[in-house]
């Protein structure tokens, strides 16, 4: 098993804060703080970090695993779990689709004779490679840096994208394929859950088919009810939630989306020629509406959703629960489409209306571009991974801090190209955020002196 456990401190010339600027258009505005100062450049090309901080890679795509797999390529979503003894489980999610086979899990894609056909989603006649979209668990050991196994954990699924951790020690996670109808016998976009296990071996993989059939992207549950959140990744897409008939079950269910109080089908992604834009900070009480047929062919949810008085976002990625709140990052929202993130306040109750609003609808110099996937550190600033739209592609990618006020900072950027972050988790303790760089095929760890 291949492995990298050096350490690669950050060192080099400092890049003062106006140095900065060739990354925006325009001077920054009074949110823009530097929380933890300037980035410094890599010496190795690879990742850009503040002074005292330093990164890992534990993963890299095409590199062999203890199950004799490739490590696949197009890491995405991520989230960590306690593991036994001190250790660290980790499951990430691949990108993959169907044409992508040459970065999938298969040496010289071939199927070894000892592999499990019946556990693949998706294996279609089962002569061909199954679909490779799917997931792998690393388990690491934060003490030593080690990576103690690394194994596929599920296959057969197409392009999963991001997905969301469950209190109880599962992943969801989430088909976004561009076309749900496959011709080799399985139907696609939808989510599967994944066990945080660290034995080595390939699960089952089941389809959660009352979550309903779209281009699913993230999802995140709130602990106290059970609930289940879901985002869509297509810019007039709608926010749903899964009501589950018995908690820790989504196997059986109620599908919602949600709609705003006394404005019907409001369009929430503030485009240019909004008849009704909406504003930063203002609450907006939203009920829910019942989905039927949530697994139809046709990909019409959201079109029956809107026309029954749902609200649109633009792009729903990323959704993180974080003090009471969820936060859900809408890529290309906003009138320069440079994103915006939501902020919703669960009432507590599924018979009472809960509290959105828009809590950050960054502009073009306030360094948040296309947030995607994101997660909540314990000290409760989001850390928000950069996916650029081509519009965007005169940027380079970076990891942003959001702080509970709103305050954007800088923590990361690609040094390597122009590719996404994705996946960001941290430990439980706080001490390691852990990132995908998913056209880099990296999967990193990164410490230093972290504060709240």
């Amino acid at each position: 098993m291949l492995q990298r456990r050096n350490f690669l401190a950050t060192t080099g010339a400092t890049v003062g804060f106006l140095g900065l600027q060739k990354y925006l258009r325009a001077e920054p505005t009074e949110r823009v703080v530097s929380k933890y100062g300037d980035l410094i450049p890599d010496p190795e090309g690879i990742l850009d970090l503040p002074k005292g901080f330093s990164y890992q890679i534990i993963s890299r795509a095409g590199d062999i695993m203890s199950d004799g797999l490739i490590v696949p390529g197009k890491p995405d979503g991520m989230a960590c779990f306690t593991g036994r003894k001190g250790s660290i489980i980790l499951v990430r999610n691949h990108e993959l689709g169907l044409g992508e086979q040459e970065m999938g899990p298969f040496p010289n894609q071939t199927i070894p004779k000892n592999f499990e056909k019946e556990k693949p989603y998706d294996f279609g006649n089962q002569k061909d490679l199954p679909h490779i979209g799917g997931t792998s668990n690393i388990v690491y050991d934060p003490q030593s840096g080690e990576v103690l196994r690394e194994f596929l954990s599920v296959t057969g699924t197409d392009r999963n994208c991001a997905g969301g951790a469950m209190p109880w020690g599962t992943w969801i996670t989430c088909e976004e394929p561009s076309d749900l109808t496959s011709e080799r016998g399985q139907e696609h976009g939808y989510c599967f859950e994944v066990k945080a296990s660290d034995d080595g071996k390939l699960q089952q993989a089941v389809a959660l088919k009352k979550l309903g059939r779209f281009r699913h992207e993230a999802v995140a549950v709130d602990p106290e009810t059970g609930i289940l959140y879901l985002t869509e990744d297509t810019n007039d897409g709608l926010l749903y939630r899964f009501i589950p008939n018995k908690k820790q079950d989504f196997t059986d269910g109620k599908l919602q989306t949600l709609k705003i109080v006394d404005q019907k089908s409001a369009d929430l992604r503030n485009y240019p020629g909004t008849t009704t834009p909406i504003k930063e900070g203002v609450a907006m009480k939203a009920t829910w509406i019942n989905v039927s047929d949530v697994e139809a062919p046709a990909n019409d949810l959201r079109f029956r959703g809107f026309k029954s008085g749902a609200a649109r976002f633009a792009r729903g990625e990323g959704i993180q629960f974080s003090s009471g709140a969820f936060y859900i990052c809408c890529t290309d929202g906003g009138p320069e489409n440079q994103g915006q993130i939501f902020k919703l306040t669960p009432s507590g109750s599924a018979s009472k209306p809960d509290t959105l609003e828009l809590f950050l609808e960054p502009g073009a110099s306030d360094l948040l571009t296309n947030g995607d996937n994101l997660c909540a550190a314990p000290w409760g600033d989001l850390f928000v991974c950069e996916d650029l739209i081509s519009e965007h592609k005169e940027k380079t990618p970076h990891i942003r801090g959001v702080t509970p006020e709103g305050k954007i900072y800088n923590f990361a950027r690609n040094a390597m190209n122009k590719s996404e972050f994705a996946g960001t988790c941290f430990t439980p303790d706080g001490s390691i955020l852990f990132v995908n760089m998913q056209g880099c095929g990296l999967t990193v760890a990164i410490r230093g002196p972290w504060n709240a």
